[in-house]
């Protein structure tokens, strides 16, 4: 929903400096969505989405949507993974939880009739790839009848892809399918870490299917890996980058493993002596960023690496790059419906999320009624704090004036205690506050969420490790 025209300034590539990131070194939030999903409630339901819908018909005219379709299902547990999924091998549960989620999407079409075109699609896991052409050329079609899909070259339709449940024939039957972005959950190259994440795959076959997603004609080809796995350390890591090189992906996240058993009960089986520790961690990130920096990557924020010839590097350097609940994205910021297991929504002032277990899920669409389980809705101060994060995230600079000319307030008043520790942050390099703007140094770049977090009125950094909410 966009809310106003906020200037942004060139963003400067990222510098690793380790005293600061030491210092700041401290859990908090990733900020995929603001408030954090800690703060949802389950006094949220099915008629404050409908009303959030009959909102947006009054405002009017509206951006396309955005249409999330989530495919919990594993063949195994990744024991490093911190995804509500369901490990389960039978396709006879995939085609119930198929059916269902057809269902779900009917329900949403119907509501969302008249203001139904989508200009992003993201099919999401759990394991979406591990899903036969049939069903998803079956679930696709589904989404035809009830939503109108924006042209190929205008919109991002994009699929989950674990590189052990494809081959390069059917990496170019999902570009058939219509799908034009591909991300390949691909975690490490290195057999001895993936063995003490019990995810073994083979790396020749990995490489294979992203060699063939470019030869498809994917418009960009994207790969996840963690930092921070068990046995991993920076010649094994650098030998993963080393290879990748050679496919020579679109975009490559680099994503921080997070240790938190007591969370997460698949963690348990990680023996934590074989945790790369602090030092280890970092001498890690700052190859990553040396590594991808020189082998012509642009840091787009976060995790997030691209090419420059990517669209989201050319969204971020023409200052129309957006972050929602799946990440940056080069799309206008639009709803985000959400539909199957545990989803996260996005839809006016409110966030909303599926239940959690297929037993509820099931048991509400039989009573044709959405299997919202909680959500949040927003208020003034919500909006206006999780606009000045999302910017902060996707352009490293904020000019207050624009804040201001735009919400019924004064800055300096209104975010008094928040300039304040900014002011601290600058003492320690991380940010310049000059004139009316709010920039964020190359230093200060890879520390941006601790940044973002001095906007965040709920943080308190002593709870966030343990509400898992980092």
């Amino acid at each position: 929903m966009p809310v106003c025209s906020i200037p942004v300034l060139p963003v400067p590539a990222a510098e690793f400096d380790e005293r600061l990131i030491d210092r700041n070194n401290r859990p908090v939030p990733r900020y995929t969505s603001y408030p954090t999903l800690d703060r949802f409630s389950e006094s949220f339901d099915y008629g404050d989405y409908l009303q959030a819908i009959a909102g947006l018909r009054t405002r009017g005219v509206m951006q396309p949507l955005s249409l999330h379709l989530r495919i919990p299902f594993c063949a195994s547990s990744c024991h490093f993974c911190t995804r509500q999924r369901v490990i389960d091998r039978s396709q006879a549960r995939a085609e119930l939880y198929l059916e269902y989620l057809k269902k779900e999407i009917t329900l949403q079409g119907q509501l969302f009739a008249g203001i139904n075109r989508v200009s992003q699609l993201h099919l999401g896991g759990g394991t979406p790839s591990a899903l036969d052409e049939r069903q998803l050329a079956g679930l696709l079609d589904h989404v035809l009848r009830w939503f109108q899909l924006a042209r190929r070259d205008e919109g991002v339709y994009s699929i989950e892809v674990d590189p052990r449940t494809v081959t390069p024939a059917s990496v170019r039957g999902l570009r058939a399918l219509g799908l034009n972005q591909v991300i390949f959950g691909v975690q490490d190259l290195d057999p001895a870490v993936l063995a003490a994440v019990n995810r073994p795959q083979d790396a020749d076959a990995v490489l294979a299917a992203i060699a063939a997603a470019h030869d498809a004609g994917f418009d960009a080809v994207a790969v996840e890996l963690q930092v921070g796995l068990p046995r991993q350390d920076a010649a094994g890591l650098r030998a993963t980058l080393a290879r990748l090189d050679t496919v020579r992906p679109d975009r490559i996240a680099i994503l921080e493993y997070e240790h938190a058993p007591h969370i997460h009960r698949n963690q348990r089986r990680i023996d934590a002596r074989e945790l790369p520790d602090g030092t280890q961690r970092r001498e890690m990130l700052a190859l990553c960023l040396q590594w991808l920096q020189e082998a012509g990557y642009v840091h787009i924020g976060l995790e997030q690496f691209a090419l420059p010839s990517d669209a989201l590097a050319r969204a971020q350097l023409q200052g129309r790059l957006q972050r929602n609940l799946l990440g940056y994205s080069s799309q206008a910021e639009m709803e985000m419906v959400a539909c199957g297991l545990a989803a996260v929504g996005a839809v006016g002032a409110t966030y909303s999320q599926n239940v959690k277990t297929l037993d509820a899920y099931y048991n509400r669409l039989d009573r044709d009624t959405l299997p919202i389980g909680r959500g949040l809705r927003l208020g003034m101060d919500e909006m206006l704090r999780r606009l000045i994060i999302q910017v902060l995230l996707c352009h490293f600079s904020l000019s207050m004036r624009a804040i201001e000319q735009a919400w019924p307030i004064g800055f300096a008043e209104y975010f008094a205690r928040e300039l304040e520790a900014l002011r601290a942050m600058q003492d320690e390099g991380l940010v310049t506050l000059e004139g009316d703007w709010l920039n964020v140094s190359a230093k200060g770049r890879l520390s941006i969420r601790q940044v973002c977090a001095v906007f965040d009125r709920h943080y308190d950094g002593s709870k966030a490790l343990a509400a898992g909410i980092y």
